[in-house]
């Protein structure tokens, strides 16, 4: 095959255990894809020496041969560039950290590596993931795979560019505000937010006090998702907000079909989005075919508060809180809207910490009664097109004004109140670039919001229709 790359993950590993594809092969495959995009993309942006990574395919391709393969076995992953992977540099797209050599893994990325997977290199980020435009001081600018003039989104924007530019099978993503769902709505990718705890996080330098990112499947298809998801969910001692293993496969619950008769609830808006008209109506149709699916839909008015403001500065409490020994020392080596951003964690005070958290309370309670009522929320992911690579994000959105944090207008409330959430292509806008439906379930209810996706998913399959670069 030209590309195996194009394969979803669930396809490819069924033509490695089969012996019909290489891991030598699709290694090579990958080599020749990061060549070919790269100097567009800017997607990958560390990598083990290449004659390791061969010598890595070639040994599971030896397990496959003995039938010891395992199911992720020989599959190339790219890391997220926040995260740890032994023997890389874990820059977080910052320059203080751009020699920051790791010796370790973090939880996932040990998950997947015993799962078979072999860790190739890193995927672009922004500093800290601090926005949903991907680009630092250490890499540069990395470019959407649909259109090279706007972003891919973030934070996990170089895993989504990766992913829908067919240069990776399988890359690992992480969402604070929505850094899985927007790259994923930006590319034309299955995002997931999983509920809180599901995935285990690493150690940290700091153990802080922060409880709204998430490690989480970014991939082409649900079932990859599910797929991803029964290899890294559990359990894990180093993590204590990590949630036991929930009894089942998640493939296997897919294969159980979506239960009969749910009750749907969908907001055009959260009572306070400024939504792109043509993002609106395709939404807006492909949440009917839950209807021609035989499922009740009920439009529900209003919404939670807005929390765009005091989650941006919770994180800036927690991102300075973090980089502390750094400064004021290293002040000018962070991205100036970076430190602008630190600098204003020292403006939160009791006061305003409390009407914070009365505001995020209010948000359970109005999450908790709509899940009372009905099985799904369903709304649109991201509210408008993929601004340009560089920025900045829109002010205004065909003549009205457009929230300062807009772009996460629709995801960062489930961060906030850990429900699992996912992003799902349901069409194209007038700018041929993808559009992304938000599915978000009842907190633990992972399994019935990846049903719910796919039985869309084969109303509106989207693979295999990916950008070619």
């Amino acid at each position: 095959m030209s590309n195996p790359v194009a394969l979803t993950l669930t396809e490819l590993t069924a033509q490695l255990h089969a012996r019909k594809l290489s891991p030598v092969e699709l290694m090579s495959a990958v080599f020749a894809r990061i060549d070919a995009t790269n100097p567009t993309l800017n997607a990958v942006v560390a990598m083990h020496p290449r004659e390791k990574l061969l010598a890595q395919a070639r040994e599971a391709e030896a397990r496959i041969a003995r039938g010891e393969g395992r199911p992720l076995e020989g599959v190339p992953l790219g890391v997220k560039d926040l995260e740890n992977t032994a023997g890389l540099i874990t820059s977080h797209g910052s320059l203080p950290y751009k020699n920051n050599l790791v010796t370790h893994d973090s939880v996932q990325v040990e998950r997947l590596r015993v799962a078979g997977a072999i860790p190739i290199g890193k995927t672009n980020a922004p500093e800290f993931g601090y926005t949903a435009i991907t680009k630092n001081l250490v890499y540069g600018v990395t470019r959407s795979p649909w259109n090279p003039a706007v972003t891919p989104g973030g934070s996990s924007g170089g895993s989504a560019a990766a992913l829908a530019g067919l240069v990776l099978p399988l890359v690992t993503a992480s969402d604070g505000g929505g850094s899985t769902r927007i790259p994923a709505s930006f590319v034309g990718a299955f995002g997931l937010k999983p509920s809180y705890g599901r995935i285990p996080h690493e150690p940290s330098r700091l153990w802080y006090f922060g409880d709204t990112a998430v490690h989480g499947p970014l991939t082409k298809t649900v079932a990859d998702n599910a797929l991803y998801l029964d290899m890294t969910c559990g359990y894990d001692r180093r993590d204590p907000k990590s949630l036991p293993h929930p009894g089942y496969s998640y493939r296997a619950k897919l294969a159980e079909g979506t239960p009969r008769k749910l009750r749907i609830a969908y907001s055009p808006d959260l009572g306070y989005a400024v939504v792109q008209s043509d993002v609106a109506q395709t939404v807006y149709d492909a949440v009917r075919l839950f209807e021609k699916l035989g499922h009740e839909v009920v439009e529900i008015p209003g919404g939670p508060p807005k929390l765009g403001e005091a989650w941006g500065v919770f994180g800036s409490f927690e991102m300075a809180a973090a980089q502390l020994h750094l400064l004021p020392e290293h002040e000018n080596d962070f991205a100036r809207a970076v430190m602008a951003s630190m600098k204003g964690a020292w403006d939160m005070t009791p006061e305003w910490f409390s009407e914070a958290a009365q505001a995020r309370l209010a948000l359970s309670n109005w999450a908790a009664s709509v899940f009372a009522e009905f099985d799904l929320l369903v709304t649109p992911t991201v509210p408008y097109d993929p601004p340009p690579a560089k920025g900045p994000f829109p002010r205004e959105t065909e003549g009205r004004k457009q929230l300062a944090w807009g772009v996460a207008s629709f995801t960062i409330p489930f961060n906030l109140s850990w429900h699992p959430a996912c992003s799902l292509r349901v069409g194209l806008s007038r700018a041929g670039l993808p559009i992304g439906l938000q599915i978000v379930g009842e907190r633990h209810r992972d399994d019935l919001v990846l049903q719910a996706a796919q039985a869309l998913e084969r109303e509106r399959p989207a693979h295999p229709h990916w950008p070619v670069v």
